[in-house]
């Protein structure tokens, strides 16, 4: 009970004089630390931000340097001191206030449709624009031709945004949004999905990833 107090206190402290509408004040809190919190890597502040479509994270949770380790510059990632502070924020058991209250399924989904909007926006046929018959281990500066062209918040989003579904809820009216994008991510960019795992080295995920489609998918649609 005693840490539950100590971390309500101190998040209401460090927005008690934030000079913002207090609901957008407090959705930005939910959205940014959210994304810290459940990305499935370590990812640095400039990615999230590509990620979540903002630019101002590290803005919005600078009043929590006694609960995170903000870095000086975008280029690193904000670490958590405490893993009592996660298990705090996304527990309703104990973080009874709802401005505060990171609800794991909302973020999650709040993610998958980034990276689906993220891979929409940024796949495209032959990313590289390789030769025809090039052999991709072959080709000279691939790993310079990988951070150009793809990126970590590409390759991010590639290789996690079924694992950000599978923490998505499959029922209620949002549902049907998520249903939505999934139908024209594999319309418009599943070819180019597969080439850039492949490029990537990471092919075996789509395997996986097509698993979690399916079992999130079908449970929705067989309601």
């Amino acid at each position: 009970m005693g840490i539950n107090f100590l971390y309500t206190q101190i998040l209401e402290q460090a927005f008690c004089d934030v000079d913002l509408d207090e609901e957008e004040l407090y959705s930005r809190f939910r959205s940014a630390l959210g994304i810290v919190l459940l990305v499935f890597n370590l990812l640095p502040i400039n990615v999230l931000h590509i990620l979540l479509g903002t630019s101002d994270i590290s803005i919005t949770l600078h009043s929590l340097h006694s609960v995170l380790l903000l870095p000086n510059n975008d280029a690193d990632p904000i670490r958590v001191f405490h893993k009592s502070f996660p298990d705090f924020l996304i527990d309703p058991g104990h973080c009874k206030d709802e401005r505060f209250f990171i609800n794991p399924s909302v973020h999650h989904q709040e993610i998958l449709l980034s990276c689906l909007n993220l891979m929409k926006r940024r796949l495209k046929k032959n990313i590289h624009d390789l030769d025809d018959y090039a052999i991709p281990n072959r080709v000279e500066d691939l790993s310079a031709q990988k951070r150009t062209n793809i990126g970590s918040a590409l390759e991010y989003a590639c290789c996690f945004w079924t694992r950000h579904l599978t923490g998505t809820p499959n029922s209620g009216c949002d549902s049907k949004e998520v249903q939505k994008a999934i139908e024209e991510f594999f319309t418009t960019c599943l070819l180019f999905w597969i080439e850039v795992l492949a490029i990537m080295g990471n092919l075996d995920i789509s395997v996986y990833a097509i698993n979690d489609i399916q079992q999130w998918y079908f449970s929705v649609s067989f309601e």
